[in-house]
């Protein structure tokens, strides 16, 4: 198996080495690449398929085909920290992905799984199987389910309609009516499904054997096909709450995130992740605890204000990515970028992009807000303290104000928590953050 592994932007070349990829293997990587629900119109929103290599793009993840593997990672470093581990890297993004899905993750899972030697992809499957091997340990959840079967004695009640239509020639079978309790269930159909998959995509021989082990476990339970499974039918109740991660990384593992697709004669499949749409969660999930009891709330993907009126009909609708209110009354309007911001002191911009500043300027426009942010990952090359500063719009001492800051997402959640508390009441004095 050829496993080769990018970070985002960087390049690798053709070749039969170690810091190379087989061209062959490389164009079914990319024709896989190219069926991902983020290849955008031209195919190459992922990767760029060059005459010379392969260049990674703004999306994270695993794209696999038949003898190989190319895993793109992040770009997540530290203040201060340049040329961060994969390590490292691969931690940093499980992370980021169990605060967005709401996935409990101790502590001990985290530090025994193989985060120097396994994809991402393999990572998240570990976790997810030695879950289920858990919630399995203690019984597959089952229901009471109606049955209808001729049988020799009665069970539960009769079926008078089939009795008389069915057997009035042989009354000595009984068309009876009866509750069963069976597992035969919404919630382990999806999981048998996930489990199904999984069997196909592990290449870890820990992960093929706990998922083999959960396929006997699964053997009872109907095999029912992806786009068939009934979620509506799945209720989450005290009695069943340990599903509820597993329900999560099902919905990971089953959505159209994770592509099974085919480039030329060969299978693959791809989980990915878009790191500009990642980094927006991320920073909407962590916001709301920091505005918890503070009189503000958070709103992700709001707003939906023309930006131009053709009589009486909107034209250029848009979604600020977060919308902070007061009440009813916007008090500040973020926009995030997973972009690297440059240190370089002779660039006044810093690598701001003049289109993401007319941007804001129009949010604070159309919004009526006085205070709208861009908000750019930290990187080891800025200086060490997150980057906080505000311009004002328009005029020379005007209320409303541009700010362009930086949030260090690694480490613990709950320093990302303080950090952003302490900008947004840094940036609205006037509002009570506590």
């Amino acid at each position: 198996m050829i496993r080769r592994t990018l970070h985002e932007w960087q390049r690798i070349g053709y070749g039969e080495d170690e810091a190379s990829i087989p061209q062959a293997q490389a164009d079914r990587i990319a024709a896989i690449a190219a069926r991902s629900a983020f290849a955008g119109r031209g195919g190459d929103g992922v990767l760029e398929h060059g005459r010379k290599g392969l260049r990674a793009r703004g999306v994270v993840g695993v794209i696999a085909t038949e003898g190989c593997q190319l895993e793109i990672l992040p770009k997540i470093e530290a203040a201060g920290e340049r040329g961060a581990s994969e390590a490292f890297l691969r931690q940093r993004l499980v992370h980021m992905l169990a605060v967005i899905h709401d996935l409990r993750i101790d502590a001990g899972a985290m530090t025994q799984l193989g985060w120097q030697k396994d994809t991402v992809l393999e990572l998240l499957i570990r976790l997810f199987a030695a879950k289920l091997t858990d919630a399995v340990r203690m019984g597959l959840p089952r229901r009471y389910l109606e049955q209808a079967d001729d049988l020799p004695a009665l069970r539960g009640r009769l079926d008078v309609t089939r009795q008389f239509s069915r057997h009035a020639v042989a009354p000595q079978r009984l068309a009876c009516r009866y509750d069963e309790l069976s597992p035969d269930i919404a919630l382990n159909h999806v999981m048998r499904a996930t489990v199904t998959r999984l069997r196909r995509l592990a290449q870890a021989p820990d992960n093929q054997r706990m998922l083999r082990e959960l396929g006997f476990a699964y053997a009872d339970v109907s095999e029912v096909a992806v786009p068939a499974l009934r979620w509506d039918r799945i209720t989450l109740d005290r009695t069943n709450q340990r599903w509820r991660d597993l329900l999560t990384f099902a919905r990971l593992f089953l959505s159209d995130r994770h592509q099974q697709t085919s480039a030329g004669s060969s299978d693959g499949h791809a989980l990915l992740f878009e790191m500009n749409t990642l980094f927006e969660q991320y920073v909407a999930r962590l916001l709301a605890r920091a505005l918890a009891g503070s009189g503000l709330r958070v709103t992700a993907q709001g707003g939906h204000r023309d930006c131009l009126f053709e009589g009486e009909t909107g034209r250029f609708r848009t979604k600020p990515d977060l919308i902070i209110r007061q009440g009813d009354r916007i008090v500040m309007v973020i926009d995030t970028k997973w972009k690297r911001m440059t240190p370089r002191i002779d660039d006044p911009k810093q690598g701001v992009s003049q289109a993401d500043v007319y941007q804001l300027m129009a949010y604070s426009q159309l919004y009526h807000c006085p205070n709208v942010m861009l908000l750019y990952p930290h990187h080891g090359e800025l200086p060490a303290e997150p980057v906080h500063a505000g311009y004002a719009i328009a005029a020379q001492g005007a209320a409303e104000t541009l700010r362009i800051a930086t949030l260090d997402v690694t480490g613990p959640s709950r320093g990302h928590v303080a950090a952003l508390k302490q900008l947004v009441a840094q940036s609205l004095p006037f509002e009570a953050i506590t």
